[in-house]
């Protein structure tokens, strides 16, 4: 969820662990919310899906003035070539981010973080 006039900084999750999509669930009017990852800008649309690398820089902004912009977070684990043992530390690196993005990622970004 992220409120209107807002926007996620800049950053990249500096690993490749995982892919992201996101579907539009709620989008505003006027195709004023996007994301860019490196160089390339998409918005969203809704019940559409937009898939990601948060390996290289990203960034959200919701431009709209009233309405805000929900969508389906799903992360797609990178488990093609990884050990059992690896699968085991990248699930356990997983829960410490989601911790992380609870207790430290929503003062950092305005409460757009659910």
């Amino acid at each position: 969820r992220q409120q209107p006039q807002s926007g996620i900084p800049l950053h990249s999750d500096g690993n490749n662990m995982w892919l992201t999509t996101q579907m539009g669930v709620k989008v505003p009017e006027g195709e004023k919310a996007y994301i860019r990852v490196g160089p390339e800008i998409r918005r969203w649309k809704r019940g559409e899906c937009l898939l990601y690398d948060t390996t290289y820089e990203h960034e959200t902004m919701n431009e709209h003035a009233s309405q805000e912009r929900v969508v389906l977070h799903v992360d797609f684990f990178n488990t093609l070539k990884m050990t059992t043992l690896e699968i085991e530390i990248m699930r356990y690196i997983y829960s410490i981010r989601e911790e992380f993005m609870k207790a430290e990622g929503v003062a950092k970004v305005g409460a757009q973080i659910l």
